[in-house]
């Protein structure tokens, strides 16, 4: 009989089971690299009952990192069905065991020895499951006596990781650790942070390349599909909204076509949202044209007015920062230069507690949106070829213009991201610290700068150290790029996993 089962094929085993008064246990977990010490959890779980149940997180809700899971969720299932102890295993339908123990509801859920203590799973998995474990009237108990970390032993023995980040894991191990990063995740949760910047939607074409055009020099395309992404600042303020508990929105909408309903429709719910409305105008759309088997951009077309608002419209936008401005811990601005910010707004936001800033060249601003704008700046966030705008230099050493930048705007500490070389941060004596990326699956590079812009401004906001603004701010950028478009934001639990995941 085939031990691998559905969860539709399973129930009907299961009823039958109890009809014949046998106790059904439930084991569950990735069990990505089946060692002993799943071995001897299985043994000690099937001496509790009758039958035993394993149940696996299949592969596209496993979180534990870049190149996880290392085996599929068939080889896995085929793993742990090879074992004597396990009667049956089934391939979850959902992401975690919660809704699972409700359709199953066995009569004992069996975890390790090293979630007994509940309150410390970082997670906050074990303390829901318990709860549900109530919920269906079953008991939950713990098994095992070797404590082994599929993660660790990855990590150790089968990474495919590049030599160079291997050996920066390493050296990163001996000067930080996981309680430690976790700690400033919760310090994170602590900020009032406000921010400022350039509503933008990011509208997702899906098409099949069919060829050139019969008459024209044309690239013919077949529709498919579409999504619509909430981007620009509220992407920001989301993936702040992930880490902090109180987060305040200002920007501008268009009166025409305004989206309103589905921007606040997809803003996470500890974000508070103030809109000012450009007359005759859409909310700035990026509408882009996408290869749906390669998922390559092919073209890209703005819908925009970026003329700014009108003098009383800022005016009062001004008026509203320089009323609550000092009440935030940090404010994070995400100036895309398409005509949110003007120039005495700038020169208001100077005044914030802990400013941070990134400024970015795209097409829709010409190249004439700098970081030169914003002297003052506590903190700043560029990519490469925005710091190479600001000094006109395509190839120089990135080094001199970033300390150069820091000592010009007066600033504490700045960014540059490197893309697939990972980023470099300098701070006002001059120092630099060099963290590679983590990504393994570059799916869309949209959106990954402002999710490591996010993070390592509240690291900066709380004067973390130089390597931990950079290292927090590469991890939210490597989760990003794993994304398709700002489909989801980062979020402290995704955060700490992949950090988990990395360092044990």
């Amino acid at each position: 009989m085939c031990k691998i089962k559905t969860i539709e094929e399973i129930k009907p085993l299961l009823d039958e089971a109890r009809k014949e008064g046998r106790k059904i246990i439930h084991c569950h977990g990735v069990f990505d690299l089946l060692h002993i010490g799943h071995i001897r959890y299985f043994e000690q779980a099937r001496e509790m009952g009758d039958l035993l149940l394993v149940t696996l997180t299949p592969d596209r809700f496993v979180d534990k990192g870049p190149g996880r899971p290392a085996f599929t969720e068939d080889l896995r299932a085929e793993s742990i069905a090879s074992l004597d102890p396990v009667d049956f295993v089934v391939i979850n339908q959902w992401p975690t065991a919660e809704e699972t123990l409700r359709v199953l509801r066995p009569d004992i859920y069996v975890k390790g020895w090293e979630f007994k203590e509940i309150v410390n799973d970082p997670t906050g998995k074990m303390a829901l499951e318990a709860e549900v474990v109530r919920e269906v009237g079953a008991e939950l108990a713990f098994a095992g006596d070797i404590v082994f970390s599929s993660s660790n032993l990855i990590n150790r023995y089968f990474s495919q990781q590049p030599e160079e980040l291997k050996s920066y894991l390493d050296l990163l191990r001996t000067r930080a650790s996981i309680e430690g990063i976790s700690a400033l995740f919760e310090r994170m949760e602590k900020l009032k942070v406000l921010v400022v910047g350039d509503a933008i939607l990011d509208a997702y074409q899906y098409c099949d390349t069919i060829g050139k055009s019969s008459k024209d020099p044309t690239l013919a395309m077949k529709y498919r599909s579409e999504d619509l992404f909430a981007g620009g600042v509220f992407a920001v303020a989301n993936h702040v909204a992930g880490f902090a508990r109180q987060v305040d929105l200002l920007t501008v909408i268009g009166e025409q076509n305004s989206q309103e309903e589905f921007i606040r429709q997809h803003l996470q719910p500890n974000i508070t949202p103030t809109f000012f409305t450009l007359p005759q105008a859409p909310t700035l759309t990026k509408r882009r044209f996408i290869d749906a088997y390669s998922l390559n951009k092919l073209l890209e077309i703005y819908e925009m007015d970026d003329s700014g608002l009108p003098p009383e419209q800022t005016e009062r936008f001004n008026d509203w920062l320089r009323q609550r401005i000092r009440d935030y811990d940090l404010v994070i601005v995400a100036d895309f230069g398409h005509g949110t910010i003007a120039d005495e707004t700038v020169r208001l936001l100077q005044k914030a507690p802990f400013l941070a800033v990134n400024t970015q060249a795209n097409a829709g601003n010409r190249g004439f949106n700098t970081i030169g704008r914003y002297p003052g700046a506590d903190f700043g966030c560029l990519a490469e070829h925005e710091l190479r705008l600001e000094y006109r230099d395509m190839r120089g050493d990135v080094r001199p213009y970033l300390h150069h930048l820091v000592r010009r705007l007066g600033a504490g500490r700045f960014v540059v991201t490197l893309g697939r070389r990972g980023c470099e941060v300098c701070n006002a004596r001059g120092e630099f610290i060099k963290v590679p990326t983590f990504a393994r699956n570059a799916v869309d590079r949209v959106g990954a700068g402002d999710a490591f812009f996010s993070i390592a401004s509240l690291a900066a906001a709380l004067d973390a150290p130089d390597e931990m603004i950079a290292f927090t701010g590469s991890v939210a950028g490597s989760l990003a790029v794993e994304i398709i478009g700002n489909e989801k934001s980062i979020d402290r639990m995704s955060a700490q996993k992949f950090v988990t995941a990395l360092l044990k």
